[in-house]
């Protein structure tokens, strides 16, 4: 309880301010900073003057002042601050002599220190003791040669002075150590400003060995133009060109170089230039080059011009999209076409190599369906374009041999090859690379192609041998059936095609069925044999009771038959009807209804069309319930349904359907009295 009441005890409450309101006297920052001026307790007093009134104060006074600068340097002899200060208040007394015993013992303390030899060099010059700065400032240039204030200093003294061949003289040590750039800029605008141009020459032609940069070449070549010696500015930028070479080009010297040229009327050579340096540099490196050269073209050039600036800036374009995204095969077809349209044949092969060489990372067919047509398009260019038949081929066979035809392969490549071989006269090369494709990738594009072949070269037993082999690879497919039984009735063997027919339809599985029976039986019908025809739709119909194979057999008989073709054909409708009584796709029967409705209004009596009449399904309205995937009810759908005179089983359905007729009708006219009374009582009194 005690510490509790110790705890409240300390507990300090904080003020509650009630009154908010701003004081009416306001107190600013001034009026604060004032009042602690003003109220400052150290003061210090002002430094006490001291005067001099004869020579023994004097002198003592410097003994003083001496003794306490020589105390300060013995204490501490590296801190060169105070050498300066003892050798300036030396140097204010006209003490030179004593200034200079200064410096040079500060010297033997610290000869690395550049402000010392300033501070020291200043005092002669101000002094105009010009010996002696020179002897400073030729000790501290052999002393720190590269130090560069030093040499400024000196020159600049030496030119004060009028003394233009002792500048000169410095400038030239200087050189001789080879100093930064604007140390030979400095020495070029001193030779300069007294117009000696060929002393500013030759110190180029030394600066642009010691620093061969791109901008000291073209400041070499615009001091030429601008004294008027065209001829020597050519020749700097020529030997700039060489000099550099292909490895380090820089856009700059070119466009430099064009622009000269372009100053003095030599568009030809400015063409040249900007040409010659766009197929060096690389396109990334030469946006300026482009531009300036663009600028050029729309001045100077003609259409043609123009659109080679176009070409070049398209070109750098693709190399961007290409080298970020090698297997941008898209971008590589974009290149391929501007450079098939505006370069030399080794250019375009040189492109199409590059192209070719980005292979697919993946053995997809998917991934390579794009790449394949980079071949076919490199090939295509060889033989149409540049017309070397020898490498076209060997395009084809590379790409043949890249290939893995184990995992898929192209037998769009196949059958180019072997189309160019034609083309060639090669027939023996074109049928190896076929029968090569055959025994490595069977594919039915193959076998088509090749068959295709030999029958423009009208080789029959090759034919037969292929369509042999293309049906022992896939028995299934009814297209090459129909095909070669086709070639055998060309060839005029009828037994052999009916034969081939025959073995077609006994094939256990078939792709599309129904158009291998009907092109069977329109080769019967193309025979004239009718009987055979017939039996063949029966054979069909015991396969299947399809309405349209009913319905191609009523029309048979109707264009076969003689005279009682109009009783064959009413028969074979009658035996469909009854066979298609139970068929549970209703749509079926009522569209072989249709077609013998259609008969029989054509050519049938009023009986027959009454009977048909009769036979027609009635058609309602139905809603059935849908169901999603997962097996929920999805809702409801309306849709048709069909009730046929002869369903006895939906009978119940049709009477209950004309009840509901009747049921409506009378209401109907239950209505039409209830709203014309007048209409009654006439009828009545009537």
């Amino acid at each position: 309880m005690a510490s509790m009441e110790a705890g409240k005890q300390h507990t300090s409450r904080v003020a509650k301010v009630k009154n908010k309101a701003p004081a009416e006297v306001q107190i600013t920052a001034e009026q604060l900073l004032r009042e602690a001026k003003e109220r400052e307790l150290e003061l210090l007093p002002p430094p006490l003057q001291q005067k001099i009134t004869d020579v023994e104060e004097l002198n003592d006074y410097k003994l003083r002042k001496r003794k306490t600068f020589e105390d300060n340097i013995r204490k501490n002899r590296t801190v060169i601050s105070n050498w300066i200060k003892y050798a300036q208040w030396e140097e204010n007394l006209q003490e030179i002599q004593r200034a200079r015993s200064i410096y040079e013992r500060a010297l033997d303390v610290d000869y690395r220190n550049v402000t010392l030899w300033l501070k020291y060099a200043e005092m002669e010059m101000k002094n105009h003791q010009v010996n002696h700065a020179r002897n400073i400032w030729d000790r501290a240039i052999t002393i720190l040669p590269r130090v560069n204030q030093f040499w400024y200093k000196y020159t600049y003294m030496e030119e004060m002075l009028g003394n233009v061949a002792g500048s000169r003289q410095v400038f030239e040590r200087w050189m001789e150590w080879q100093p930064e750039e604007q140390a030979w800029h400095s020495y070029i605008n001193f030779e300069l400003r007294y117009k000696e141009v060929d002393r500013t020459r030759s110190i180029f032609e030394r600066f642009v060995l010691v620093h061969p940069n791109v901008k000291n070449w073209i400041k070499y070549a615009c001091f030429e133009e601008k004294h008027s010696y065209l001829a020597h500015a050519r020749k700097v930028y020529e030997r700039a060109v060489e000099f550099i070479g292909e490895e380090h080009m820089d856009e700059r010297l070119y466009v430099a170089f064009a622009k000269f040229e372009e100053n003095q009327k030599e568009f030809e050579r400015v063409r040249v230039i900007y040409k010659y340096s766009l197929d060096r540099i690389p396109k990334q490196d030469a946006q300026d080059l482009l531009k300036n050269y663009a600028i050029f073209e729309k001045k100077f050039g003609d259409r043609r011009g123009i659109e080679d600036v176009i070409v070049s800036k398209r070109r750098f374009q693709y190399e961007e999209e290409v080298k970020a995204n090698p297997h941008n095969y898209d971008a590589w077809f974009g290149y391929l076409r501007l450079v098939e349209s505006d370069t030399d044949t080794e250019t375009v092969r040189e492109v199409y190599e590059r192209a070719i060489a980005n292979m697919p990372p993946i053995q997809e067919k998917r991934h390579w369906k794009r790449y394949i047509y980079l071949w076919i398009n490199y090939a295509l260019y060889e033989e149409l374009e540049a017309k070397d038949a020898e490498r076209t081929r060997q395009v084809y066979q590379a790409c043949l041999n890249l290939l893995p035809h184990k995992k898929f392969t192209f037998a769009k490549m196949w059958l180019l090859y072997a189309q160019f071989e034609i083309r060639q006269e090669n027939f023996l090369l074109a049928r190896r690379a076929l029968g090569t494709s055959i025994g490595k990738c069977p594919k039915p594009k193959l076998f088509k192609g090749y068959i295709e072949l030999e029958l423009q070269l009208r080789e029959f037993d090759r034919c037969r041998k292929l369509c042999e082999k293309f049906l022992e690879f896939a028995p299934e497919n009814c297209t090459s059936w129909i095909k070669f039984a086709e070639l055998e009735t060309i060839l005029g063997d009828i037994d052999r095609a009916r034969a081939i027919y025959e073995l077609a339809i006994g094939q256990p599985w078939l792709d599309m069925p129904e158009v291998l029976w009907k092109s069977y039986i329109d080769f019967e019908m193309e025979q004239e044999e009718y009987e055979r025809t017939r039996s063949l739709y029966r054979r069909l119909l015991q396969r299947t009771q399809h309405s349209k194979v009913w319905i191609s057999l009523a029309q048979f008989e109707l264009s076969a038959g003689q005279g009682e073709r109009l009783q064959h054909c009413r028969q074979i409708y009658e035996e469909a009807n009854k066979a298609m009584h139970s068929c549970e796709e209703k749509e079926e029967r009522v569209m072989l209804l249709e077609s013998w409705r259609s008969f029989e209004d054509k050519f049938g009596t009023n009986t027959t069309k009454e009977r048909i009449d009769k036979l027609m399904p009635e058609r309602i309205k139905k809603r059935r319930k849908l169901q999603a995937k997962d097996g929920t009810d999805a809702g409801w759908e309306e849709c048709y349904d069909y009730i046929f005179p002869d369903d006895t089983a939906n009978q119940p359905n049709l009477k209950l359907l004309a009840m509901a007729k009747l049921w409506k009708k009378q209401q109907q006219e239950s209505k039409a009295a209830a709203m014309d009374p007048d209409k009654d009582i006439d009828e009545s009194q009537t």
